[in-house]
């Protein structure tokens, strides 16, 4: 148990840097497009298009985020195999708090009381999970099964890319609660994964969770990167924070046997309750400012290239 929190604490401070690495990469890239007048940079419905976010992803600040998402992946696959999924993946999503204190710093954001008191609630109801956890269930499922994950894994990022697509600069909380959902399916997949332990490469190979795997890994990093494009970096990652830890909970529960020490449902319910409410509240009280920027992107109009970048709103709020 303690080897699983500690490794999901530190796969939670890799993304944690990871995510603010990755707006700061992402809206860099949001500047030049606007300061070039580029026309290709949004989709007609107003949110990034698919060069504008390639562009993000080739900056250095970007690809440093996403060396560190991907040191957050192998330890997050680590916990989610030694602790039960409620309470690896609640501990994981905790990095909205290092995201939001170093967003602080690097992204010039200042944090309203509604905000920090929130962070403050998702930190209380952390104690309260990491106190009711019991043993973690089996990874044992049906072929089948493994093959209802990979097919939801791809109609929820198919499904959920176009959706985002259409809504455009609108989009950046479901963004964000989409790319959530994925890594959710990816930490389920890591838990019934077959060939692992002991290791068997044609019986992993053929396993559709692997694939579901990657799918929702790769896809929810999509999703990712345009809601840190186009919203709030705090909102966006308490977006993820739901999506991340809702489902894959129940699932763990319902699916893996995953259960609470003896006496304690109710902590394990009430703290699970609680750090999804606080996570929302962080999200709503997070939410972009409205801006001038073409296509909604998160730009200061009056910043030049190479000067240092205001990021915050009218009201000092976050853009």
């Amino acid at each position: 148990m303690i080897i699983g929190l500690l490794t999901a604490v530190a796969a939670s401070a890799c993304y944690g840097t990871g995510s603010v690495l990755q707006a700061v990469g992402s809206r860099r890239s949001a500047r030049r497009e606007a300061a070039a007048a580029s026309t290709s940079g949004v989709t007609q419905h107003g949110g990034p298009s698919l060069s504008s976010t390639a562009k993000a992803a080739v900056t250095w600040e970007f690809m440093v985020g996403t060396v560190l998402d991907f040191i957050g992946f192998g330890l997050g696959a680590l916990a989610a195999r030694l602790l039960p999924l409620f309470l690896s993946q609640t501990v994981i999503s905790a990095n909205l708090v290092i995201t939001a204190v170093l967003s602080i710093k690097l992204l010039g954001i200042r944090l309203t009381r509604p905000e920090w008191t929130s962070i403050a609630v998702v930190c209380s109801a952390l104690v309260l999970l990491a106190t009711a956890a019991g043993p973690e269930g089996g990874g044992d499922t049906s072929r089948a099964a493994h093959w209802w994950l990979l097919a939801a894994s791809v109609v929820l990022i198919g499904g959920g890319t176009l959706l985002v697509r259409l809504l455009g600069g609108r989009a950046a909380i479901l963004a964000g609660l989409l790319s959530g959902l994925g890594f959710g399916a990816l930490g389920v997949g890591v838990r019934v994964l077959d060939g692992v332990d002991p290791f068997d490469l044609p019986s992993l190979l053929g396993d559709p969770a692997l694939y579901a795997i990657l799918v929702a890994g790769i896809g929810g990093m999509y999703l990712h990167t345009v809601a840190l494009q186009i919203g709030s970096v705090n909102g966006a990652t308490a977006a993820l924070v739901v999506g991340e830890t809702v489902v894959p909970g129940i699932l763990g529960v319902l699916w893996l046997g995953d259960a609470s020490r003896p006496g304690f449902a109710w902590v394990a319910v009430l703290g699970f309750v609680v750090a999804v409410a606080g996570a929302v509240a962080v999200a709503w009280f997070g939410e972009p400012e409205p801006d001038d920027g073409p296509g909604g992107l998160p730009v200061d109009a009056g910043t030049a290239e190479g000067s240092a970048p205001s990021l915050a709103g009218p009201s000092g709020r976050s853009a």
